[in-house]
């Protein structure tokens, strides 16, 4: 997995300033980060753990290939930076 650097003028463009960006950032990757979550337990629960006479966990082929599904999925934070970037993100302050 290689690490592209970004342009925080780029970043800094979409928001009020930088610090607003990151803030919107991270609550983003955040609300990715549960949704990805909610979902793989979802798909894993149809599957239950047995266990042998020597107490062993037997492996599901089918669970490790969700697994490996997930682990290749984007990142929650490069998926938020995208989002940003292409202005799927809207955000507001809360009013009093």
């Amino acid at each position: 997995m290689s690490l592209n650097p970004l342009d925080l003028t780029v970043i800094d463009s979409h928001a009020e300033n930088i610090y607003e960006a990151i803030v919107v950032l991270s609550s983003r990757a955040r609300q990715i980060n549960e949704e990805m979550k909610i979902h793989l337990n979802q798909e894993l629960e149809m599957f239950s753990t047995r266990m042998d006479s020597d107490e062993e966990i037997e492996t599901n082929p089918e669970q490790m290939r969700i697994s490996i599904e997930f682990e290749k999925m984007p990142k929650p934070t490069q998926r938020a930076v995208d989002d940003l970037l292409s202005d799927r993100i809207s955000y507001r302050y809360k009013e009093d």
